[in-house]
């Protein structure tokens, strides 16, 4: 699997100041930079503490079972179109040689609903949809659910799906749509709607997740 992050900082330089010192406990296998600066900190085929608590589908150890990339910015200004074009360069190569499939590739928030943002609401994953690097949720799924199911049924195909397609870190429902929204639906806010729920069933049904696959 290939997870993304953002820094959170203020500079690439100091990502790879942080990432680089064994006393914060925390690295990465590549840092882009916003002018597209490709760093390679760790070695594929080592493990790298980028992850943290989490899971995604069977996986829990995401650490072990991930390649971790981590993009130069704040979490407020948009990604650079270098950094973005840098990033789909690198993701080819990785996904190519590790055979990874484009639904496991992931943001830190997908892996940890509640505990991380990143690669935030700004992050365009659509655009690596488009190259074959991500999935994407088809615009015919939008479509409203039946008026007639019971109250609460929406709310458990909702995780039902979710669980299917590979969120499987909560069952809160309040995180999964949160973490749902963010990286698809980053401008809807409100309570679980028709279209989330056609989304994600869409997803599930595509690219349902292998609940036996404990690597990439």
């Amino acid at each position: 699997m290939v997870v993304i992050h953002y820094t959170a900082m203020t500079s690439a330089q100091a990502a790879a100041d942080t990432l680089c010192n064994p006393d914060t406990e925390v690295s990465a296998h590549y840092l882009i930079a916003e002018d597209g600066e490709v760093v390679s900190l760790v070695p594929e085929a080592l493990r790298a503490w980028h992850a943290g608590a989490g899971a995604w589908g069977a996986v829990t150890d995401m650490n072990s079972r991930s390649i971790g990339i981590e993009l130069a910015n704040t979490g407020y200004t948009p990604f650079a179109a270098a950094q973005v074009d840098a990033l789909t360069d690198l993701l080819k190569g990785i996904t190519m040689r590790w055979d990874i499939r484009p639904e496991r590739v992931i943001g830190h928030s997908d892996m940890a609903p509640g505990r991380k943002i990143d690669p935030g609401a700004r992050f365009d994953w659509r655009r690596l949809a488009l190259e074959g690097l991500s999935v994407w949720p088809s615009t015919a799924a939008a479509v409203p659910a039946s008026e007639k199911c019971p109250q609460g049924a929406d709310d458990a195909r909702f995780a039902a799906a979710m669980a299917a397609f590979g969120y499987t870190a909560t069952t809160d429902l309040a995180l999964l749509l949160k973490s749902f929204r963010l990286r698809f639906r980053p401008q809807c806010h409100g309570p679980l709607d028709a279209t989330d729920l056609g989304m994600i069933t869409d997803l599930a049904d595509r690219f349902p997740v292998d609940v036996n696959a404990t690597t990439t």
